[in-house]
């Protein structure tokens, strides 16, 4: 009874109700209910979901975390009861922001419920019924009208001028004609012309199919499937921190506890002293504060990324957009406007342009460049006329666009229509429509008749070139006689036009008699006169070509993928400047060849057709075989699966379907690819950002454990106690640190190749630099210390010196790093940071409570001076590093392979 789902349109009508022991009549009730029961319900599963609870505690499963939470317990341990709220407190705020972006995440599975019709209407022992949808089971027979949702897979058996609207299974925005006659096995999904599929919307005429697949066996339940099945790749950063923080956790153990047991055996220190030596070492490398200021950067760049059109929905996407190599995109919708326009008009004498774009009536009618003058055409004005008369679509303009009622084929030839100087409210009280022939996929035309109010009667014709052609047996020439047609001439033409990607109609008129009042198809196949050719496209946007050249110069590869068919895909492929678009590789191409063979074709091949969901499946994991980082578009859902298995999936804002949308990472709000661009560009210069607020803090936190090591080791008193440690990393990682997260865009990142995914945070170069300025500032603070203790034997004054030379070091660090602004307002993020950790400061020196909590003393301003002084050593040293390219700056561009640690 059954066969593989992908065959149905290979069967005749005849044998498929054989198959399915049906009969155009329906099935019984009982058969119908006793095969409910066999195949189960027409819906489709969504997978386990988590409880709220646990999917909250699962954001603390995270090396960060872990590092956080030691830092509490060990504050706790001390008795430390505000530092341990504070820890706490960042815990919880990360954990919680993790927690709200993983909610908009995995409901793809139930937006596609959502697509499946709710109701079918069903012949069952041959009378009609009206039953819910997901109690259709394979053999029933389901009638279909225009607004429907089909409710299953079917294989059609009769159709009336039946058109569907396939959008969500093969992206292309243009509805399908359908027909009962079998097509060969090799069709793709979008010209199965005898088969409707579930969730595709029925656009016009009626027709009656049997249900072949429900459930899980239809197409959309396949791609469901291949949803629950793809798996969302960690992002570059994630996995870097993720390592890094593993080797940060096991130094910092190893370190503590071999001074301990260095103090207590080897130098005979009380234990009491060696235990308190080692917190404060495991508190002054811990960086508590990075996953929050992590977390509160990508936030801030969600803002930001959302004034320029990408919505964010998963966080870490924002730092993987720095590390993207290829960027695979949709046509249709992205590189182009998926609105069809008139591109080209063909007479027997002429080829004419036509400019604007869209459904705007905007434009002009050109030949060799220049302007015509529509009186002295004739025949472009009598195309015009035929295009807005044999039309059954409408324009209007809404909130300052133009949209359109009907087919967007018939959409574009309106427009013209305007263009070549028609009003539709004219031009129809002129010649009103007496009768029609609908477009139907047999006859592959449509046709018209109108009488004017003198009676004079006029038929036109428009449809498939090759049909009009054939029952066409004159030409109108430029001056509007008629001689006879040159089809070499016309074929040419066309062919032409279909190289160029575009999709051509033939339009034809033929006089009638006044008393010729109805039309019938024998009146069509003679006496008509062949107007001329209309080339019909979905232009590229005018952005698109410039965003993809600025991607080739950033390094990142683009590559165009449509169901169209090849010759589109490559016209449009070089329109838009993508390299070798002169080489197409389909999705039957794809299907022939290993994953192996795949992955070392996919990197020279940037166009790609008739593509299906398992193609662009395939194609995402193709690439990231081969060490690609993938941005991957899409607006249907036929692109959900690969949305989800690439590194950052894109869908549509505007014409992206849920499924799309709840799939992806990142959401255009105006559905163009120079918003990625956009996206892009941000992401490296957050990436950008965080890699230099993990070195701020690594060099800050670890000179704090080194001054605390090296006093241990020499055997004097230790110039900052924990608690104190504590008070400075909360100060600056609230303060300095966060300075970063505001730093200015900067515009050279998209003139630098990608960062490469395999490369780590910091280069061998980077790091010997950074254990140079840790040994620098652990320096400056001890011998200012140890400069105090021997002129004032004061322990607390000099410690009071040691904390602020330790943060005016900070300050002057966070200086020297920041990026160099003309503009004073590019400056003001480090300069409030400054100021806000000088008050923090002033507060611990001067307020007697915090004076008693903190052991610190007030200061006169020779010490001051002496701490600025000492401290602006390591501005200098960086100024002079950046001045004489003694260091690369912590860029993006400065990674490389061959310098990983």
């Amino acid at each position: 009874m059954t066969s593989p789902i992908s065959s149905w349109h290979t069967i005749s009508i005849d044998e498929t109700l054989n198959r399915f022991a049906a009969s155009a009549e329906g099935l019984a009730v009982q058969e119908a209910e006793r095969r409910l029961e066999t195949y189960g319900k027409n819906t489709i599963a969504v997978g386990r979901s988590y409880s709220a609870m646990r999917r909250f505690f699962a954001q603390f499963n995270n090396v960060l975390i872990y590092i956080l939470l030691a830092s509490a317990l060990i504050t706790a341990s001390m008795q430390h009861w505000t530092d341990t709220g504070v820890i706490a407190m960042v815990i919880i705020i990360n954990a919680l922001i993790g927690f709200i972006q993983e909610q908009k995440a995995e409901a793809a599975l139930s937006a596609i419920r959502d697509l499946l019709s709710p109701h079918a209407t069903v012949l069952r022992d041959g009378e009609t019924h009206m039953i819910d949808a997901a109690l259709l089971v394979p053999g029933d027979v389901v009638m279909l009208t225009a607004g429907d949702k089909v409710p299953a897979d079917l294989r059609l058996m009769d159709v009336h001028s039946l058109r569907t609207q396939e959008a969500i299974l093969t992206g292309e925005s243009l509805d399908v004609e359908k027909s009962v006659p079998l097509v060969v096995q090799e069709t793709p999904l979008g010209s199965r012309s005898c088969m409707a599929y579930s969730g595709t919307l029925v656009t016009a005429g009626q027709g009656k199919g049997l249900v072949v697949a429900t459930a899980a066996q239809t197409e959309i339940g396949r791609i469901s499937a291949m949803i629950g099945q793809a798996e969302s790749p960690q992002t570059t950063l994630t996995i870097k921190l993720a390592r890094f923080s593993r080797w940060l956790a096991a130094i910092i153990v190893l370190l503590a506890i071999s001074v301990f047991f260095f103090g207590a055996y080897v130098r005979h220190l009380p234990m009491e002293e060696m235990f308190m030596v080692m917190i404060g070492i495991a508190v002054s490398a811990i960086p508590e504060g990075l996953p929050a200021v992590i977390s509160i950067t990508m936030a801030l760049g969600v803002r930001v990324m959302a004034r320029r059109n990408a919505i964010v929905r998963h966080l870490p996407v924002i730092e993987a957009l720095g590390s993207v190599t290829v960027i695979c995109t949709d046509k249709t919708g992205t590189l182009t406007r998926n609105e069809l326009s008139v591109t080209d008009i063909v007479t027997a004498e002429k080829i004419f342009d036509v400019t604007g774009v869209g459904y705007s009536p905007e434009g002009r009618i050109l030949f060799e460049t220049q302007e015509i003058s529509l009186a002295e055409h004739p025949t472009v004005c009598d195309m015009g006329s035929a295009a807005m008369l044999n039309n059954d679509a409408t324009l209007k303009f809404k909130k300052g666009v133009w949209e359109i009622n009907g087919d967007p084929t018939e959409g574009a030839l309106m427009a013209f229509a305007h263009k070549a100087g028609h009003e539709v409210e004219t031009l129809q009280e002129k010649l009103p429509r007496t009768d029609v022939i609908p477009f139907s996929a047999e006859a592959r035309y449509m046709a018209t008749l109108h009488h004017s109010a003198e009676g004079s009667g006029l038929i036109y014709v428009k449809g498939a070139p090759e049909q009009i052609l054939l029952i066409c047996g004159s030409q109108q020439q430029n001056d509007g006689s008629d001689k006879p047609l040159q089809m070499d001439y016309w074929q040419a033409r066309v062919t032409e036009l279909a190289k160029q990607g575009k999709r051509v109609l033939a339009v034809a008129h033929r006089h009638a008699a006044k008393t010729h009042d109805a039309l019938s198809h024998e009146d069509i196949q003679e006496g008509l006169s062949l107007l001329g050719l209309f080339g019909i496209m979905d232009t590229p946007r005018e952005e698109a070509r410039d965003a993809i050249a600025a991607c080739l110069s950033a390094g990142i590869a683009v590559k165009m993928i449509t169901g169209d068919h090849v010759l589109t895909a490559s016209s449009i492929g070089g329109l838009l400047g993508i390299p070798d678009s002169n080489k197409v590789m389909t999705g039957a191409d794809i299907e022939l060849l290993s994953d192996e063979a795949l992955a070392k074709l996919v990197e020279g091949i940037n166009i790609y057709a008739r593509m299906h969901p398992e193609h662009k499946l395939r194609l995402v994991q193709a690439l990231q075989a081969r060490g690609a980082v993938v941005a991957m578009t899409g607006d249907g859902v036929n692109d959900a699966p690969a949305l989800k298995s690439a590194d950052i999936g894109i869908a549509m804002g505007k014409q992206g379907t849920e499924v799309a949308k709840e799939a992806s990472d990142l959401v255009l709000a105006d559905d163009n690819f120079a918003s990625i661009v956009h996206a892009v560009e941000e992401g490296r210069n957050i990436y950008q950002n965080i890699r230099r607020t993990i070195q701020f803090m690594l060099v800050t936190d670890c000179t704090e454990g080194l001054t605390l090591l090296i006093a241990m080791l020499a055997g004097f008193a230790l110039p900052i106690t924990p608690l104190q440690i504590l008070w400075v990393n909360m100060v600056t990682a609230v303060t300095l640190s966060l300075a970063f997260a505001f730093a200015p865009r900067d515009p050279s990142v998209m003139r630098s190749p990608p960062i490469p995914p395999g490369v780590p945070l910091f280069t061998r170069r980077t790091v010997g630099i950074m254990l140079w300025h840790i040994l620098l500032i652990a320096t400056g603070t001890i011998g200012l210390f140890l400069y105090e203790m021997q002129h004032t034997a004061d322990t607390a004054a000099a410690r009071t010196i040691a904390v602020n030379v330790l943060v005016f070091f900070q300050i002057y660090y966070l200086w020297g790093m920041f990026p160099l602004q003309n503009k004073l307002s590019g400056l003001m993020p480090v300069i409030l940071a400054t100021a806000g950790v000088l008050l923090f400061q002033l507060g611990f020196t001067y307020i007697p409570w915090m004076q008693g909590i903190f052991a610190t003393a007030p200061l006169d301003g020779t010490a001051w001076l002496k701490i600025v002084t000492v401290s602006a050593v390591i501005f200098i040293w960086l100024w002079a590093e950046r001045r004489f390219s003694l260091r690369k700056i912590a860029l993006p561009i400065e990674s490389h392979p061959q310098l990983s640690t």
